[in-house]
């Protein structure tokens, strides 16, 4: 008999957080969640990562909202969700308690299995969420957020895996954000995970498809013996997307391997989403096909356009290619961290700076706590000199332990902020809203019973985007007086004002 291989379906999160920018409202998934819940996949990835912020930022949906309906929508499926470790779904760290309450939080309100990762790989930020997944009776999934640099190594990740299930994880994820694990290596770590910490360790593989190798990735991964991996319905994949659903299941035919999900019930899905996705042309991305450049620049499709956005607003869209550049050697004196939020932000946003600026002539705040250890370790040692650069403008100094150690409890501070704003209801989810994102969530509380807001369109009524207001004719045109550049990581603007040399 044919060896089952699990499946994770990512089309209510990553999948439209990857091609549409997170853009994709619940009532456009809703009518899929039958099909969705009765395929016989291992777990439906539908909450988490991005999808909090869009929902209070774009959508005007109570992200909370969301999660109870998918767990009244899918009574059979283990709803899945991606948690960055301390940080939770915000782009700093919260102190324990906050982390203990969110994650009790999530899964009173329907969440089953909780994909950890921390953007560093620094397990000292992934134990206290593992230990409150645990202390919930949920699944905790350890992750090693694959990357490639010279200090990264099939060994390391191995060892890694191995220092997850020692902390309690429940199964392990190897996480590949860009595209970058390659056939072999895939085999390698899932072989040597297996080794390691035991044949009946739970291995999953995510992979995304930028590339065009990764396919093969996870055919190597399950040879090796993964015993699960994700994929997103055809009619949303492929691009800095991920492979499809259906050509896993075709592909593993006469193997040895199946995944036994319901083909009619992945063609109604495929056909849903076929429909919704032109509704969203505006936010999709413009990466489609392959592009292998990403094994040289290493960077993430989301981070690319997050990047050309940020150019084009300073008319200076034709120095991308100098970013790219810049971005691998930022990486390097910041001790090769892997490109995932919130590294990857912090990275691209100092290479953009870096380009348009001079290098490390300004540091953006949160490259500077990066440099100083605020975010945690880094698997290579950061450039001493940066270090003191970010010192002399943090005007603090680097630190070696734990990032939440120097914490203090502030829950009773969040809550009575929180409670304070109009349209705040006082629960302990309205609170962490507000943890997540305090502005956002203040202007989120006073519209909130206006109701959901789609952001798709009718293609056949949408006009043509209007070109941007007070675009420059030349991005290259010389200057002739000081300049303010507006650069905006996680939601926070940064002013820089530059004067020509």
């Amino acid at each position: 008999m044919s060896k089952l291989i699990q499946v994770t379906e990512l089309i209510l999160r990553d999948a439209h957080q990857s091609l549409m920018a997170t853009r994709m409202a619940m009532e456009d998934m809703v009518p899929a969640c039958e099909d969705i819940d009765k395929a016989g996949f291992w777990s439906v990835e539908c909450w988490g990562g991005a999808t909090y912020d869009a929902c209070i930022r774009f959508l005007n949906e109570d992200p909370w909202e969301r999660l109870r309906t998918f767990r009244k929508l899918m009574p059979n499926s283990r709803l899945q969700m991606l948690l960055r470790a301390q940080n939770l779904l915000g782009y700093r760290h919260y102190e324990d308690g906050v982390v203990d309450r969110f994650v009790d939080k999530s899964a009173e309100n329907g969440m089953d299995v909780f994909r950890v990762f921390d953007a560093l790989n620094d397990i000292r930020n992934l134990e206290r969420a593992v230990a409150a997944v645990r202390k919930s009776g949920k699944h905790a999934q350890g992750t090693v957020c694959y990357t490639v640099s010279p200090l990264h190594t099939t060994a390391k990740f191995v060892e890694m895996a191995k220092r997850l299930m020692d902390i309690g994880c429940d199964s392990i994820c190897i996480k590949d954000m860009a595209a970058l694990l390659k056939p072999q290596p895939a085999y390698d770590i899932v072989k040597g995970i297996k080794e390691a910490c035991g044949d009946k360790t739970f291995v999953h593989v995510h992979v995304h498809s930028t590339t065009g190798v990764t396919m093969v990735s996870l055919m190597k991964a399950i040879e090796a013996g993964a015993d699960c991996v994700d994929t997103a319905i055809s009619s949303m994949s492929l691009g800095p997307g991920h492979n499809p659903t259906e050509s896993l299941v075709e592909m593993l035919e006469g193997t040895g391997f199946e995944t036994r999900l319901d083909k009619d019930r992945l063609e109604n899905i495929r056909a849903h989403f076929e429909k919704i996705r032109p509704r969203y042309k505006e936010f999709l991305s413009n990466i489609i096909g392959v592009d292998t450049a990403i094994f040289d620049s290493q960077i993430p499709g989301g981070m690319i356009s997050n990047m050309e956005s940020q150019l084009k607003q300073q008319g200076a869209a034709d120095r991308m290619h100098e970013v790219l550049a810049e971005v691998p050697n930022v990486r390097k004196d910041a001790g090769y961290p892997p490109l995932v939020t919130p590294s990857s932000q912090i990275v691209g946003t100092q290479a953009v700076f870096n380009v348009m600026m001079g290098r490390y002539k300004v540091l953006t705040g949160e490259f500077a706590d990066l440099m100083l250890g605020y975010y945690g370790e880094t698997i290579g040692p950061r450039d001493p000199k940066i270090v003191e650069m970010a010192k002399a403008q943090a005007k603090k100094p680097s630190i070696t332990q734990r990032p939440a150690d120097l914490l203090k409890p502030e829950w009773e501070e969040l809550r009575s902020a929180a409670i304070a704003l109009k349209g705040c209801n006082g629960s302990d989810e309205d609170v962490l809203t507000y943890a997540m994102f305090p502005q956002v969530a203040a202007k989120f509380f006073g519209t909130r019973d206006q109701g959901p807001k789609n952001v798709g369109k009718d293609p056949a009524k949408a006009a043509p985007p209007a070109s941007a207001p007070g675009q420059p004719a030349a991005a290259s045109a010389a200057l002739s007086g000081p300049v303010t550049y507006k650069v905006e990581l996680n939601g926070k603007a940064h002013k820089v004002v530059v004067s020509p040399a």
